[in-house]
């Protein structure tokens, strides 16, 4: 007679969205053995006499493959509430705390805040650069998290943008290179870890054309794609216009960076031109709605999907709910046409913020479902609270209404790292507490530029 199975963790009860364009199951069930899923399907249907270590009996709960943040500052959550009415983003405005002002004890504290919020609002992985990753990449990662992570490398002297100077610098580059293959030798794919390394390029008016090559060299030699901001402003645009004598789009081309493994945030100010390029490379665009609507901007996301580029989803700076994200990122799309199309659904949301995630992280077949032999991501929202009452269609009541804060458990590898909105291996006042503590240092710091 062959044994009962034993799964390590056993999620029933709940209503199950596997992937973006699958119908809803009731009463669902997932086992998940050795931090992959092990059956994925209705309850009724388990192995006889199945049962587990851990169970999670969740009925009137949506059950989503992980969230995948594709693009995130999370010590930026230290200037939440102010630079968003400043116009643009907090490195190019004076008056604000710098990366180069954070201490260590400070970047990991504001770190593991940002970390745990987004964790908290169902991102089971980031992709996040500042400054101090050699520290703070394992300081997240400790949380339970899919954490990937990089310096920003630039040649430029971040001091001096804030105040219009571009001035760059070979050596201070050579250093950022340095520490960024030392970063991916520690963490990029190691085995049993969580972690890996997507070569942060900042931007292409905060690195020359020269540097931009050599980042363009070791991204081949190590085999780690790169990600970078593009088009974020007029002020990059008309730089790089006025250095190079093209468009950003075009000498990130020019230099060999812009292919199918390139994440690029934003993508705002781009020609017709420059679309077309973007779509022809296949580059995956970190639409980040929320942030970008904030400043009065708004990315051409239907054109550029249309065009061939690969639709994934960011928070960036300032909040971590990317929950809220799909649904400015429907919304955007939708005012881009002035109609609902069935082209542009909540579905279509749900693959951007997972599947297509997942593929632009370079870990496609691996996250972004919940499919039998798949690492074993998910996340679970309560759908029985009044804003999500009645919910004919889960998901659709989910997206339009919903916020990262409904939901209650988050599991990464098969483990549970938030429970009843708690995260398990830390304590949240804590987090709290020396994550705000580090922002008030840096802002009284910030009116003398220490």
């Amino acid at each position: 007679m062959t044994p009962p199975i034993v799964y390590d963790l056993l999620v029933e009860g709940c209503i199950l969205i596997a992937s973006a364009h699958e119908a809803p199951v009731l009463d669902a069930a997932i086992g998940i053995t050795g931090g992959r899923f092990a059956f994925v399907g209705r309850a009724v249907d388990l192995p006889p006499g199945a049962t587990a270590a851990e169970r999670l009996t969740l009925p009137g709960h949506l059950c989503l493959p992980g969230l995948i943040n594709v693009h995130t500052h999370t010590i930026l959550s230290m200037v939440r509430g102010s630079a968003e009415d400043m116009g643009f983003a907090p490195a190019y405005t004076p008056g604000v705390p710098q990366g180069h002002m954070v201490t260590e004890d400070e970047a990991i504290a504001l770190a593991r805040l940002g970390a745990c919020e987004a964790m908290l609002f169902g991102s089971t992985l980031i992709n996040d650069t500042y400054v101090h990753t050699d520290l703070t990449l394992p300081a997240m990662a400790d949380l339970g998290l899919r954490v990937f992570s990089c310096n920003r490398i630039h040649d430029v002297d971040f001091s001096g943008i804030a105040h219009g100077r571009w001035e760059y610098d070979a050596a201070a580059g050579d250093r950022l290179l340095e520490q960024a293959e030392a970063l991916a030798q520690r963490f990029h794919h190691k085995p049993g870890a969580r972690t890996g390394v997507q070569l942060a390029a900042h931007a292409p008016d905060t690195c020359s054309p020269a540097f931009l090559r050599r980042i363009a060299a070791l991204s081949r030699r190590l085999d780690i794609p790169v990600q970078t901001h593009l088009a974020q402003s007029k002020v990059e645009v008309a730089h790089i216009r006025e250095r190079d004598g093209m468009t950003p789009a075009e000498l990130l081309d020019d230099v060999g960076l812009l292919d199918d493994g390139l994440v690029a945030a934003h993508c705002i100010h781009v020609t017709e031109g420059d679309i077309a390029r973007i779509g022809r490379a296949r580059v995956n665009v970190a639409h980040i709605p929320k942030g970008n609507a904030t400043g009065g901007t708004i990315a051409p996301t239907r054109a550029l999907t249309e065009a061939g580029a690969r639709l994934c989803l960011a928070t960036d700076n300032m909040h971590a709910d990317m929950v809220e994200v799909m649904r400015w990122a429907l919304c955007m799309g939708r005012i881009q046409r002035g109609a609902v199309e069935d082209s542009w659904a909540p579905e279509h949301m749900l693959e951007a913020a997972t599947l297509n995630g997942a593929a632009a992280m370079g870990m496609a077949g691996e996250l972004g479902a919940i499919r039998t032999g798949w690492r074993a991501d998910l996340v679970l929202a309560d759908l029985r609270r009044p804003h999500l009452t009645p919910h004919q269609d889960p998901f659709g009541s989910f997206l339009h209404t919903g916020h990262g804060r409904d939901i209650t458990h988050v599991v990464v590898e098969g483990e549970v790292i938030v429970r009843d909105g708690r995260p398990v291996r830390a304590d949240l006042e804590t987090i709290c507490r020396e994550g705000a503590a580090a922002a008030a240092a840096l802002w009284a710091r910030a009116g003398t530029g220490r």
